[in-house]
């Protein structure tokens, strides 16, 4: 199921990245540019900065010009939820609320509260994971020992 829900979220074109740094060792920003790198579209999202990694970035998904297919959430679990109710409001189908595998609740944007609102507003959710692990060989290794441990999302 993680895998099957994984693979459509990166089927998508426009993916807004929210919780870009301008610190360029963090996990959001590893994301983004894995995912541009890859030909996606994507769109920076940092209430705090006004460019991330060279490109634009856009301090909430309102001010994005274009429609957004999905939504990376790589933020603290209280602000994943003002996320989500943003999503909402724009229209986003697609979630996913990053959570490191190695580092568990210390590296988390899942919230309980936030993965309710999606299912009660028909936002499809991934509630943990990374998309790095579909992306390049040592993440994938990785994914395949999360899998035989049974620590992947559902």
């Amino acid at each position: 199921m993680f895998a099957d829900k994984a693979k459509e979220f990166l089927a998508q074109k426009n993916i807004a990245v929210v919780g870009v740094s301008r610190t360029e060792k963090d996990a959001a920003n590893g994301i983004y540019t894995a995912l541009r790198g890859k030909g996606y579209h994507v769109f920076a999202v940092n209430p705090k900065a006004d460019t991330v990694e060279g490109d634009k970035c856009y301090h909430n998904l309102k001010e994005i010009p274009e429609k957004l297919d999905a939504v990376m959430i790589v933020t603290r679990p209280e602000v994943t939820v003002e996320v989500v109710h943003e999503c909402a409001e724009v229209g986003v189908p697609r979630v996913w609320m990053h959570k490191n595998a190695l580092f568990g609740e210390a590296r988390s944007s899942v919230s309980d509260e936030a993965v309710a609102y999606c299912k009660e507003h028909g936002i499809s959710v991934i509630d943990g994971g990374c998309p790095m692990m579909f992306m390049d060989f040592p993440h994938k290794c990785m994914r395949w020992m999360l899998g035989v441990m049974g620590k992947l999302p559902n």
